[in-house]
């Protein structure tokens, strides 16, 4: 008997399912996943995972959800460090930001990825947890903003977007292999870090 098989025995399926999916999301790919082969990685009936999840689409959401999450805790662990100087911290969510997308491919695609966001696919939970996120990055620009990192006379939400833009930009390049891969992380964060910190100096 499988652990998500064992883990249903005690009322907590969803959960399960949910670990089982995300770990064959990671170690095959997004399109590797169906409701049928999930039921077959837990070890429980074909049916079972629809009495959690309507569909496929419900399924990836719930995954991604799990993704923002986790990465929202990590923001606001970096973000809340007091004691840490503002160019200190602001430097390390830039290369904590792309370490996640660069360790964490298929789970960064799904989260930013046309499977789930085209045609407003995502639900209603997953954008419950994932506009937070962003708004959060809104909530650091303008602190960035305040202390003199980033350029004060931007608004926040468009210098939000930029950075966001900048960085996603950059967790592309290195999760498609084009003209960067993970050896050029460390130097990319470093410039991006730096070349945002010297415009608001101009």
């Amino acid at each position: 008997m499988t652990n998500a098989a064992q883990t249903y025995h005690h009322g907590d399926l969803r959960t399960a399912l949910l670990e089982a999916a995300t770990k064959r999301v990671a170690e095959f790919g997004i399109d590797s996943l169906s409701l049928r082969k999930l039921a077959e990685d837990a070890g429980v009936s074909r049916t079972a995972p629809y009495h959690h999840f309507k569909d496929k689409s419900a399924l990836l959401s719930a995954i991604a959800a799990k993704g923002f999450s986790q990465w929202h805790t990590n923001a606001k662990r970096i973000f809340e460090q007091h004691d840490v100087a503002p160019q200190a911290r602001f430097r390390q969510f830039i290369h904590e930001y792309i370490g996640y997308a660069a360790d964490n491919p298929q789970m960064y695609e799904l989260m930013f990825g046309r499977t789930i966001w085209h045609d407003n696919g995502a639900t209603q939970g997953l954008k419950e947890v994932a506009y937070p996120c962003f708004q959060f990055q809104v909530d650091m620009t303008k602190y960035w903003q305040q202390t003199g990192l980033l350029p004060a006379g931007q608004d926040a939400l468009r210098m939000a977007q930029v950075t966001w833009g900048t960085l996603h930009g950059i967790a592309r390049l290195l999760i498609d292999g084009i003209y960067a891969d993970r050896s050029h992380v460390d130097e990319m964060c470093d410039c991006a870090a730096d070349l945002f910190m010297q415009v608001s100096k101009n």
